[in-house]
């Protein structure tokens, strides 16, 4: 069985851990570049308050209901998101973090009874040791995990977990759930859906698959088949993210400077290709890493820190930049690293985001057709997502001259030097 554990409005959450004086109150976190709302209590949410809208706009409803607005620190949430994220490790090894607030938990072998009962403590200590409220779903693929945590979340019953271990409870889940709220349909896909009277979960999955076929895409055939109780997404999968991590566990753990400085490319490579894949860009990077929580016989250190970028951006080499300063903040020599990973986070479309004054727009052209120029050479199944950012110089021999049929240039790639094609 998988799990998926969401932190209750988390932003909110990491507030009111440090001012109590907030629970129970309707609080809206703020953006700090634009001063649009990027999280709501549940208090603030029962207002009409949604996501993404201006404050300005709202200002009557702030003032009527006493709504109390804060700025939203990044570096705050980075941090108790790492305390989550280690608190779920000390109980359950194999994680894969989804999101700053998300993350899916694959769950040791055992009965239904010992993983519900394994499912409630997790709940309960990252309550007890971080003050960070959880919503839990657990069912057999991902996106059901993902339907079940919105009925933990939704409905008090469950007391914070919902296990679809059944057909019956799948089929009743899916028929209380609206089609957009499918992980992976979207906005794109939802009205091509509804168009032939698609509007519940439900209705999706009783497609035949050679309807689905031709209705819907890689991505869409995938949700339909774990709609149907098939897992086949994979780690890493891509739908579009408020977050976006990039994370692994080493064996062998890492211990060196430039070990983690090269896993921070990697991952900061995968990342940000999903962010200009969705036409975003990001205002900050958070960046992780955790020793083994089960290795007693080693000391631990678990640490994160949250770097803010001049302006939002989608830019491999910025976003490089930024994780390699922040993996260099947060590393202490003597450990060995389990879990190193990087989360892009404050993301906007891109066509929001303010362009920097000391920026000129040719040089801005230039980088973004560098990075189609990336991405379209990472596409290629040969290459996927090994072209990144070198994080140390190059050492090779001088190299002779080329040949007349030799080609001038080359490129590095994965540490391989690959001719370029004449």
């Amino acid at each position: 069985m998988i799990g998926l554990i969401d932190c209750n409005n988390f932003f909110v959450s990491c507030e009111r851990v440090f001012h109590p004086r907030l629970i129970g109150r309707p609080v809206v976190v703020m953006s700090n570049g634009d001063g649009c709302a990027v999280a709501m209590s549940n208090e603030a949410k029962a207002l009409g308050i949604t996501r993404g809208v201006p404050i300005y706009q709202i200002r009557d409803i702030i003032r009527r209901h006493n709504v109390i607005t804060v700025h939203g620190d990044h570096r705050l949430y980075g941090d108790l998101s790492a305390r989550v994220m280690s608190t779920i490790e000390e109980l359950v090894p194999d994680i894969e973090i989804y999101s700053v607030d998300e993350c899916f938990i694959h769950f040791p072998p055992g009965t239904i009874e010992q993983t519900e009962q394994l499912a409630r403590e997790i709940v309960k200590r990252v309550r007890r040791n971080v003050g960070i409220p959880t919503s839990l779903g657990i069912a057999p693929t991902k996106t059901l995990a993902k339907i079940a945590a919105s009925f933990a979340k939704k409905y008090p019953a469950y007391r914070a977990v919902c296990v679809m271990d059944t057909d019956e409870k799948r089929r009743k889940a899916l028929a209380l759930t609206d089609i957009r709220s499918v992980w992976g349909i979207g906005r794109r896909l939802t009205p091509r859906l509804q168009q032939v009277g698609i509007e519940r979960a439900i209705d999706l999955a009783d497609f035949s698959e050679a309807r689905v076929t031709t209705l819907l895409n890689v991505t869409g055939r995938r949700t339909w088949l774990e709609l149907n109780g098939h897992p086949c997404i994979e780690r890493e999968a891509e739908p579009e993210h408020k977050q976006i991590c990039s994370s692994r566990s080493f064996t062998p753990a890492l211990e060196t400077i430039e070990q983690l400085h090269e896993a921070v490319s990697s991952f900061i490579t995968i990342a940000s290709r999903k962010l200009r894949r969705q036409h975003s860009c990001a205002r900050g990077v958070t960046v992780f890493l955790r020793t083994n929580h089960f290795r007693t016989d080693q000391p631990q250190y678990n640490r994160s820190t949250f770097v803010t970028l001049e302006e939002a951006t989608a830019d491999l080499m910025t976003l490089t930049k930024a994780a390699i300063s922040g993996i260099d903040a947060i590393f202490r020599r003597g450990y060995m690293y389990r879990k190193i990973g990087v989360i892009i986070t404050d993301i906007i479309p891109d066509s929001a985001a303010q362009p920097s004054l000391f920026t000129s727009p040719e040089d801005r052209e230039r980088r973004k057709r560098l990075m189609r120029l990336l991405d379209t050479l990472n596409a290629n199944p040969r290459t996927t997502d090994s072209l990144k950012v070198a994080t140390c110089p190059l050492r090779r021999p001088p190299a002779p001259a080329p040949s007349a049929t030799e080609p001038a240039f080359s490129l590095f790639l994965s540490g391989r030097n690959l001719s370029a094609p004449d």
